[in-house]
């Protein structure tokens, strides 16, 4: 299982090999055997034809699931009683290199690293003892009900899934979309509105936690264009009747609850996205080396170089961003803005770097047996989620530069 380390960042081994062996900034040398270990079960387990036939297939990846689950890797961040280690820095790690491969699970693995913070700083003893310790251990998956069909970023003005307070528990309806995981999740968090906000819109909202297969729970298919291989819901409720004990925290602050994983959440976006653009970037390399072209090699010519080194350059500059971000929230600091300056530089590094490699790779990049489509498909999902890019810079124009609020 890995353990956080002691070791001095600057005890790493030094490169300037960016992205591709042990970065002396980011990875300490427990993380860097982390990254490794990562890299090693992505290529025997997940190889690229593995992945595509999965993407095709619309299927999880359970054995690769079942393999991040025996080298303790579910368990960063969770809290040490049960089991957990590490933290937002190793989860980061975890997640840049299986978006390098299977985007899927790097994408599942935000959304179940999101639900061990949870589940440790806000869940009751029971709740731990029966979900937070089958999470960690990979006995138990987890979906998280937020966004609706009238809801997205404003989400808590317009949340209409409500949750009423009965004898002996809560009974839920509501109508959620774009939830990711809920047919193979053992259990969800639900976002649903309990009380008329008092002061602001984002008071009176409770989360609870629903078992997957409780009744009146009806999820169902969306089809999507990217991370097929995790899939994508919307869920009605319809008179579910939840024990008083589904209450994950404070009833009513369950809007604040989830604010306070944000940062850690961008964080862990920028390292799917630079992931992401990594492993595009070194396919469009490769590419680029042995394409035949007029009398010489793609990589020969000029224009197509400096598209691949404004590439690098970007996944560089975001990762400087997303390592500071996760050393401030990791020592208990507040990495608001960091953490969305880096969500955002990662994601549109991404989009640039896949869009390119499309590019180069010409009309192979079109074929379905190649991997540059899929990345180019994946990233797109983080230029929006989990905030839209647009929603980011209205924020930071105002707390980072002190501007009017925009929206």
């Amino acid at each position: 299982m890995p353990q956080p380390s002691t070791v001095s960042p600057r005890a790493a081994v030094l490169t300037d090999e960016p992205g591709l062996a042990a970065d002396p900034i980011a990875d300490t040398a427990a993380r860097a055997a982390l990254r490794a270990r990562v890299r090693e079960l992505v290529t025997e387990v997940a190889p690229p034809e593995r992945v595509l036939e999965l993407d095709e297939r619309e299927e999880f990846d359970e054995v690769l699931y079942r393999a991040l689950a025996a080298d303790g890797i579910l368990a960063i961040g969770a809290d040490a009683a049960y089991g957990g280690s590490g933290d937002i820095q190793e989860q980061a790690v975890v997640i840049e290199e299986l978006a390098a491969g299977p985007t899927s699970m790097a994408v599942y693995l935000i959304v179940h690293y999101m639900g061990v913070h949870i589940l440790s700083s806000f869940g009751t003893e029971e709740q731990r003892r029966q979900w937070l310790t089958r999470l960690v251990k990979g006995e138990a998956k987890l979906s998280f009900a937020l966004t609706e069909p009238d809801g997205g970023t404003d989400i808590a003005r317009v949340m209409s899934t409500s949750a009423s307070q009965v004898e002996g528990g809560w009974v839920l309806d509501g109508h959620k979309r774009w939830i990711g995981g809920t047919n193979t999740a053992d259990f969800l968090l639900v976002l649903a509105r309990t009380a008329e906000p008092e002061r602001s819109s984002i008071d009176g909202v409770t989360m609870l936690l629903v078992p997957g297969q409780t009744p009146g729970l009806s999820p169902t298919v969306l089809p999507t264009a990217s991370i097929r291989g995790f899939d994508t819901t919307e869920i009605r409720f319809e008179d579910v009747h939840l024990p008083a004990s589904a209450v994950v925290g404070v009833a009513g602050s369950g809007f604040r609850q989830v604010l306070s994983t944000l940062n850690r959440e961008r964080i862990n976006a920028a390292a799917g996205a630079i992931g992401a653009a990594r492993g595009a970037l070194d396919a469009t390399v490769s590419h680029a080396r042995d394409r035949k072209a007029f009398g010489s090699t793609l990589g020969a010519f000029q224009a197509v170089q400096h598209r691949l080194v404004d590439g690098a350059l970007a996944i560089e500059a975001a990762r400087g961003l997303l390592v500071r971000a996760a050393a401030i929230e990791s020592a208990g600091g507040r990495a608001d803005n960091l953490s969305s300056m880096a969500k955002v530089a990662a994601s549109e590094a991404a989009v640039k770097v896949t869009q390119d490699g499309m590019e180069i790779f010409g009309g192979m990049g079109l074929s379905r047996d190649l991997p540059i489509q899929r990345w180019w498909r994946d990233v797109r999902l983080w230029v929006f989620a989990p905030i839209n890019n647009d929603m980011l810079r209205n924020n930071l124009g105002e707390r980072l530069l002190g501007l009017p609020r925009s929206f």
